[in-house]
């Protein structure tokens, strides 16, 4: 039977996020250790987004927004701004950092933000990779239209389609926008799978969910029904036999790794973003 996974609201640099993963019920669902909700929320000019660098191990991060932009740099000299329908990916392996503020558009004018960010742990012997970072724009994700129903494939594989940004561990992470009667299969009987509902009404099993739910669905959860025309987005992947670590910013299978990885931000040992370096997060 699906149940509901609710979430705890956090402060990052002005902007308020409903967490539920990693959750006291659940710690990851598939490959995905970590789930935040951005906004929605509107802002006046001079106030917004404004995470300063900060490291990270172990893990890739997804940003996928429905509304509004970030700018993202990182330590390998990325500088770009994300909008709706576009994928960041970076992998941080062994070690990155990066930042997530506003262009100057945006940050001088009224502006608005919402959207999902995403950690996927990697697998053990992935662990330690070369860092790395994607930008993949919508019109380059595999979509499907059928019978009042769209899907954009933004990481992974399902339903025959597979999305051109690398993941390291067999995952989705699909965006449905759906009219209501739609009856949709889950992707895999085998992995997990979780919903969280953007809008709109969805029945699983029995039970009905609404908007801004993260429903944890179970193996025998086959269908999801839309009963109030919305959008959703499904996500999970492979089970995880083995839980990793986490703290802070920082994912690893090995507790010595970690303490490693706090001593080297402590000591500045990690390498800085280009043009973004006159301030950090502390640990």
């Amino acid at each position: 039977m699906a149940k509901t996974l609710v979430a705890a609201e956090h402060d990052l640099g002005g902007l308020f996020v409903k967490r539920v993963l990693p959750h006291q019920e659940k710690r990851m669902v598939g490959p995905f250790i970590f789930f935040d909700q951005m906004g929605p929320s509107d802002f006046p000019a001079g106030k917004g987004i404004n995470v300063r660098p900060h490291p990270h191990i172990g893990l890739s991060t997804l940003t996928y927004l429905f509304d509004g932009s970030i700018l993202h740099r990182d330590s390998l000299g990325n500088h770009l701004e994300i909008s709706p329908g576009d994928v960041n990916w970076m992998t941080a392996g062994k070690g990155i950092v990066h930042s997530e503020r506003e262009s100057f558009e945006v940050r001088a004018n009224k502006h608005s933000i919402s959207g999902l960010q995403c950690w996927i742990a990697l697998p053990e012997h992935m662990a330690e990779l070369e860092p790395s970072f994607t930008h993949v724009k919508k019109q380059d994700l595999p979509h499907f239209i059928h019978e009042g129903v769209m899907m954009r494939l933004v990481v992974g594989e399902a339903y025959g389609m597979s999305s051109p940004v690398k993941s390291y561990s067999p995952m989705f992470y699909i965006d449905i926008a759906a009219s209501e009667g739609s009856v949709i299969d889950k992707p895999n009987a085998k992995q997990e799978t979780a919903v969280f509902v953007v809008s709109g009404k969805l029945t699983i099993g029995e039970n009905s969910y609404n908007q801004g739910e993260f429903v944890l669905l179970d193996e025998d959860d086959k269908q999801i029904q839309v009963e109030e025309c919305g959008r959703f987005v499904m996500l999970g992947g492979d089970k995880f036999e083995t839980v990793p670590y986490m703290h802070w910013n920082f994912v690893s299978f090995s507790k010595s790794r970690i303490e490693q990885a706090k001593e080297d931000w402590k000591n500045g040992k990690f390498p800085t973003i280009p043009g973004d370096d006159k301030e950090f997060i502390p640990l």
